[in-house]
C-alpha cells in the first residue's frame, strides 16, 4: 500500500533512510550523513510530497518528490527485490507524469534500479557537500 506521509512516520522512515543509506553510500562521511538526517526530519520528508509504502501494514520505503522530481527513494533493504521501489516510480510517474532525479555516480545498486526502470542519463556534476559526482536521469513517458 503507498500512502501519503503522516509526521507519526518520521522514526520508522528516518531508520529506512539510514539502513538504505549504509547499503547506497558507504563513501559519504559520517558528518554529511548526520547532517542529511537531520535535514530528512526537519525539511525532507515534512516538505516534499512525500509517499509511504508499507508492507504488512508497516512503513518500509518513501519516495519523496519536489514537482517533477524524485527528491528521494529509499526503500529498507530488507525488502528490496519485492517490487515495491518499482510500485514507489509507477506511483509518482502516474501522479506527475515524466520524472528526473540525481543520484550518485558511485551508488551502483540505485543506478542498476534506475536504469532498469528507464531513466536516462542526460548530465553528469559534482555535488558541492561530498566532491562526489552525480548523474541527472530523466524518464519521460512515451507518448501515445
Amino acid at each position: 500500500m503507498i500512502r501519503k506521509y503522516k509526521a507519526e512516520d518520521t522514526i520508522a522512515l528516518e531508520a529506512v533512510w539510514r539502513a538504505a543509506t549504509q547499503i547506497a553510500h558507504p563513501f559519504l562521511n559520517e558528518v554529511f550523513v548526520e547532517q542529511e538526517a537531520d535535514m530528512l526530519r526537519r525539511v525532507y520528508l515534512p516538505h516534499s510530497e512525500t509517499w509511504v509504502v508499507e508492507y504488512e501494514g508497516s512503513p518500509v520505503g518513501f519516495i519523496a518528490l519536489t514537482g517533477d522530481e524524485i527528491g528521494g527513494l529509499f526503500l529498507d533493504p530488507a525488502y528490496h527485490g519485492k517490487g515495491l521501489g518499482r510500485a514507489m516510480v509507477d506511483h509518482a510517474i502516474a501522479l506527475k507524469g515524466s520524472m528526473w532525479l540525481e543520484v550518485f555516480e558511485k551508488n551502483l545498486a540505485s543506478r542498476r534500479f534506475y536504469d532498469s526502470y528507464g531513466f536516462v542519463e542526460i548530465s553528469r556534476s559534482i555535488h558541492d557537500a561530498t566532491g562526489e559526482a552525480m548523474l541527472k536521469v530523466v524518464f519521460t513517458e512515451p507518448i501515445e
